[in-house]
């Protein structure tokens, strides 16, 4: 069983192997170190198990509270329940899909990092003409200024766009904690590890920055929202890492082609049209899709051909994904059946007993 259960996952470990070695290796050549790139939030050591703990106590938490009798009883049922439901045959899995993802996204973040510094030719003049030709000569973002209009439109999509940031971790602790679908969770992991890859490879086939930053002048009517002081923020630490890359602890974060707010959301609402039965949950998860992808084109993160392209990438992720983790191999033993597998021996002995 171990086997099978820990092979789940065999395809995420690859891609963040392969993406490590490739940020190492261009590290190298540049002689720049490898960030954290979320090192605000505290030191990987210290993140990592706070993020284990809080994707645990999800699972666990409700369950010891409906059981304890008063408060005094809860601490006594939480380490019963964790015993019981996360016995070390359970978390292997779950903790090798977190390393994987974690491994995978911080050397994606460094690998958008030496973007500028590997590539510094752009492609952006040619986008704004293809979005140009693809709209009838108007911008994009021109046509959704007139249609949405520029007050409340702007909050809501930029409240949008942001949560994406706190999607991601969320849908993945989510995933990981999820014992009834131990197979749904490698495929979510697995693809998510393929987007940032194949999202840092796209990015330096088609390097480029975007339209609001190669064209900021149809943006000025937009109001100041969590997205355009996103937007300064980046370009700020854009312009830090090009003046002295060895003298800046700021991370260089911008890059237009491909969309990987699009990829990522439109895996999660493909994976979860195909896993969940609840029409309501898959309606907000293709809403959320649908209004991701308005916000990148209205912000002028995006151009039109950055999302074809985030769709191609999510698709193909889902898929990629899909063979790697067994779905399309016919199998006598399916990973959602460990559990019941597992529990065999302690049912039978019960029921001789």
């Amino acid at each position: 069983m171990r086997g099978l259960r820990d092979s789940a996952y065999g395809m995420a470990v690859a891609v963040a192997l392969g993406t490590g070695v490739t940020a190492v290796a261009c590290a190298l050549y540049l002689g720049l170190p490898l960030r954290d790139p979320d090192g605000f939030l505290g030191p990987t050591y210290v993140r990592l198990p706070v993020l284990v703990g809080l994707m645990l106590a999800i699972d666990v938490a409700p369950r010891a509270i409906a059981r304890a009798g008063t408060a005094r009883a809860i601490p006594e049922q939480v380490l019963v329940v964790a015993r019981e439901r996360w016995p070390w045959r359970r978390l292997r899995p779950a903790l090798i899909g977190l390393l994987a993802f974690y491994g995978t996204y911080v050397s994606y973040r460094n690998l958008k990092h030496f973007l500028p510094l590997l590539r510094d030719d752009l492609v952006d003049e040619e986008l704004l003409e293809l979005d140009r030709a693809m709209t009838g000569g108007v911008a994009p973002a021109e046509l959704f200024h007139d249609l949405l209009g520029t007050g409340v439109s702007a909050h809501v999509l930029s409240w949008v766009y942001l949560a994406f940031l706190m999607f991601v971790p969320a849908s993945l602790a989510l995933a990981l904690v999820s014992r009834a679908r131990p197979r749904d969770a490698s495929w979510y992991v697995t693809a998510l590890c393929l987007n940032w890859s194949l999202g840092t490879a796209s990015y330096y086939v088609l390097p480029s920055m975007g339209p609001v930053y190669a064209e900021p002048e149809l943006f000025w009517g937009l109001p100041e929202t969590g997205t355009s002081q996103l937007q300064d923020s980046l370009l700020a630490s854009r312009w830090f890492v090009l003046v002295d890359p060895q003298g800046t602890e700021r991370i260089q974060s911008i890059a237009a082609f491909a969309s990987l707010h699009v990829s990522i959301v439109f895996t999660a609402a493909l994976i979860g049209h195909m896993v969940f039965a609840s029409k309501a949950v898959r309606a907000v998860l293709w809403s959320f899709f649908a209004l991701t992808v308005a916000a990148t084109i209205y912000f002028g993160w995006h151009y039109i051909v950055d999302d074809i392209a985030g769709l191609a990438i999510g698709g193909g992720s889902v898929l990629l994904a899909a063979w790697g983790t067994g779905r399309f191999r016919g199998s006598a033993v399916a990973p959602e059946d460990f559990e019941e597998l597992d529990e065999a021996p302690e049912r039978l002995a019960t029921a001789h007993s």
